[in-house]
């Protein structure tokens, strides 16, 4: 399948879908540019080659009413910084303002237009809307992974409009490039690490990697369905009681498939979810009444770090622990470190999932792995072996 290198960009009008849904502080600035820099090489390669760069994006949800908060003028200064270079925001993403923009922009312009979702038919996927949206452009870029998973005017229904006409960008291929190394990979061992509070919203995943992996550690508050399934006593711990059945079958279909589950050995309990609670540790399958366990343990750590260091790929989404509070944060940040080392000797490690992703940036260990994935549905979906519509409209 042809790549953004394999297209030049000379004269042509593109449209490219980012993801600029960005956070904004109280005074509309950005808080977190991330998704603006990762969506930079895709547009310098537009403009360098001398292309008109007309940028489409959403930011939050204002239900198709135009609503200055949501408005995407409040990142233009940011986006400007980024790029080194001006903006032409237009008030509008679709009609006569966005029409006389671009017929006015040069080679090397970049416009940005305004937030897609101030119209209903961006969500409903319109075919009138999205055609009206690729109307102003002759070839068609999608870089937005983290909209990748829904089925969008901007996101998939424009690409029917550029039949031959229509790319990944570099963002949104290294995406697919990096879950397909997870998921296909040659080397061995490979090694999942599960976290988080339910495993209810890790099933798909899980049946869906059970054959593809070697290894699968599974902490933060799932585990807790896990230990109480095989008679361990949890305290106060979450647990999804109607689950129990269902752990227990993702067992036993781990050990059909040769796979090594790794569940906590002790944790660190706390008699309150406070960060002044008082703690200390416990056995994972003694935990006292009125007491729940808020992250791994040390014997757990020193567990899971011969399993990370002697890891060829490694996926990551989901905590150890409450990394929020500093009393339960040292489970994910050993467990990071663990995976940074590894990553320096060679292996490829993957981070996904608001929570880890949230985890690895508040812990400077982002630069530290092979690639922290910039969605987190869609990453969740891609997955559980679903086809995103976003990158299926590319491939048709």
């Amino acid at each position: 399948m042809k790549t953004i290198n394999d297209f030049n960009f000379k004269g042509k009008k593109v449209l490219i879908r980012v993801d600029f849904n960005v956070p904004l502080d109280a005074d509309f600035n950005v808080t977190d540019s991330n998704r603006i820099e990762a969506a930079k090489p895709t547009i310098e390669k537009v403009t360098k080659d001398g292309g008109i760069a007309i940028l489409v994006s959403h930011l939050g949800r204002p239900n198709g009413e135009k609503n200055a908060k949501y408005s995407l003028k409040h990142i233009v200064s940011k986006t400007e910084e980024i790029l080194g270079s001006k903006i032409t925001f237009v008030e509008d993403c679709v009609g006569e303002p966005v029409k006389k923009a671009v017929a006015n922009a040069k080679a090397g312009d970049v416009i940005l237009l305004e937030n897609l979702r101030f119209y209903n038919e961006e969500e409903k996927g319109d075919e009138g809307f999205a055609k009206e949206l690729g109307s102003v452009a002759d070839f068609y870029i999608n870089d937005a992974f983290g909209t990748a998973h829904r089925a969008h005017a901007s996101t998939t229904i424009v690409a029917k409009f550029f039949p031959d006409n229509k790319c990944f960008g570099f963002l949104l291929a290294k995406e697919i490039e990096s879950l397909d190394k997870v998921l296909h990979s040659k080397d061995k061992p490979v090694t999942a690490v599960l976290g988080g509070s339910k495993v209810s919203s890790k099933i798909t995943i899980i049946e869906n990697i059970l054959d593809k992996i070697d290894h699968m550690i599974i902490g933060g508050g799932m585990a807790f369905t896990f230990i109480k399934a095989m008679g361990g006593k949890i305290g106060n711990s979450i647990c999804e009681d109607d689950k129990l059945d269902l752990a227990l079958d993702i067992l036993a279909k781990a050990k059909e498939k040769n796979v090594t589950v790794h569940l906590p050995i002790d944790v660190v309990a706390a008699d309150a979810f406070a960060a002044d609670a008082n703690t200390k540790i416990v056995n994972v399958k003694e935990i006292p009444d009125g007491w729940q366990g808020l992250d791994a343990g040390p014997k757990t750590l020193e567990g899971l770090k011969s399993v990370v260091l002697e890891s060829k790929i490694i996926l990551w989404n989901g905590p150890l622990g409450v990394f929020e509070m500093d009393k339960f944060a040292n489970g994910t940040i050993e467990l990071g470190n663990f995976i940074a080392e590894a990553t320096k000797k060679g292996t490829f490690s993957l981070v996904g999932g608001g929570d880890s992703v949230a985890a690895v940036k508040q812990f400077g260990l982002a630069e530290k792995m092979s690639y922290v994935s910039t969605g987190g549905g869609a990453m969740l979906e891609m997955l559980e072996g679903k086809v995103l519509p976003g990158v299926k409209a590319i491939q048709d």
